[in-house]
């Protein structure tokens, strides 16, 4: 019986992990084809441009072939051709080129990083919006009760005004606020088709088809470890490292192989029995070289001043991060209070409920009496799950920014 019981726990629990895949797998492909196709199409431009920046050191082999007609000779016109083969190629550069190979490995991984954030963002502005939906469901319903009350608050009303028992401005306000609740309620179903239409600009899936996501409070730590902006900004500061290292090379001395492969016709002029030259030969040296520029100062400095502003950056963004976190605990801990006392207030009314049901019944109360008791219970009941929404909508701002979330 223990093993049998012990296999129905393993199920659930292999169940529940496949959920959790299928769930975030679910998510994770909530955009459009178009806007998967856009991200993807980022990222192979980011590749490209950086397997460019990589070997841009590496100068290109040039091919020449070219003809030559002269008549400075006499009556007769020489024609000579050649084919030629040249290389110029810098071999060291004072540690410019493998700097050049580290920043522009930094600016790939910046910008893989900045793309992810995009698509996450775009991701999570889809997953809000599916929050908002059921949200203002509720909130549809909760007025409907509302209005409920509003109706019954008329009606009692009215019986007091006709009875000479209430001013006539008593019932004027009951009537507007009814009225005020259905405006609100017409302005929800606004709001909702306004919910579909930008869902439907961000995925071409069914809103209501898909499940929403079970978020947790992550730990302070990982949110900063995972933290997609900071990891971005730390790059584009590595970035501007190598940059200064690659900006000082530029004025330090450089050294170049040349070569050169020439297979070309000889003048017939020179082309005598027993001569030296040669159809097919080669050339080739070497080069030492440092430039002398005025605005080599200026240059550097600037690069020195752009490395520490990318330094600062990421500074004011661990404290941007740190603030975020705090906001978002606090903010989750003010809801937390408002469920607590929706709750305390949903056992009151249902109290209260119950024991205007039993005076109704014994004739001391109307049904009316207790018919607004329990709709304030179910209003403070909805309000629960809304504010719990609210709680998810907020914790949503932060996996929308670190990696490995949804």
């Amino acid at each position: 019986m223990k093993g049998s019981n012990a296999l129905k726990t393993f199920f659930v629990l292999c169940s529940l992990g496949l959920c959790t895949l299928l769930y975030a797998d679910e998510l994770g492909s909530i955009l459009s084809d178009n806007k998967e196709l856009l991200f993807d199409y980022q990222m192979q431009s980011n590749e490209l441009e950086s397997d460019k920046l990589s070997n841009s050191w590496m100068n290109p082999v040039r091919l020449q072939y070219g003809r030559n007609y002269s008549t400075q000779f006499g009556d007769q016109t020489i024609d000579t051709g050649s084919y030629s083969v040249v290389v110029d190629q810098p071999i060291f550069r004072s540690g410019g080129i493998y700097y050049g190979i580290k920043y522009a490995q930094a600016f790939r991984e910046a910008n893989q990083a900045d793309i992810q954030l995009q698509k996450r963002t775009m991701i999570g502005d889809a997953v809000s919006i599916l929050f908002n939906l059921k949200k203002t469901k509720l909130e549809q319903e909760k007025m409907r009760f509302q209005l409920k009350n509003d109706a019954i608050d008329i009606l009692q009303k009215r019986e007091s005004y006709e009875a000479g028992l209430l001013d006539s401005s008593f019932l004027d306000q009951a009537i507007l606020k009814k009225s005020q609740d259905e405006t609100a309620l017409l302005e929800m179903e606004l709001t909702l088709m306004e919910l579909k239409q930008r869902f439907s600009l961000l995925s071409d899936k069914n809103p209501y088809s898909l499940r929403l996501p079970v978020l947790k409070l992550m730990s302070k730590t990982k949110y900063r470890e995972a933290n997609l902006e900071l990891k971005r900004d730390r790059l584009r500061a590595e970035q501007s490292d190598y940059n200064e290292k690659v900006t000082w090379a530029k004025y330090l001395p450089a050294v170049s192989l040349q070569g050169q492969y020439t297979d070309g016709d000889i003048n017939p002029l020179f082309a005598r029995p027993g001569s030296l030259l040669q159809e097919q030969y080669y050339n080739y040296g070497f080069t030492v070289s440092i430039p002398i520029d005025i605005n080599a100062p200026s240059d550097i400095e600037l690069a020195k001043v752009e490395k520490l502003k990318a330094a600062v950056e990421v500074l004011d963004k661990k404290e941007q991060v740190k603030e975020e976190y705090n906001w978002i605990e606090n903010s989750l801990g003010i809801l937390d209070k408002k469920i607590a006392l929706a709750n305390q207030d949903e056992s009151v009314f249902k109290n209260l409920y119950k024991l205007t049901k039993n005076l109704a019944d014994a004739g001391e109360k109307t049904t009316y009496d207790a018919d607004v008791m329990f709709n304030s219970s179910q209003i403070r009941k909805l309000d629960q799950q809304i504010y719990a929404i609210d709680k998810q909508i907020q914790l949503l701002k932060l996996y929308i920014r670190v990696e490995n979330a949804i």
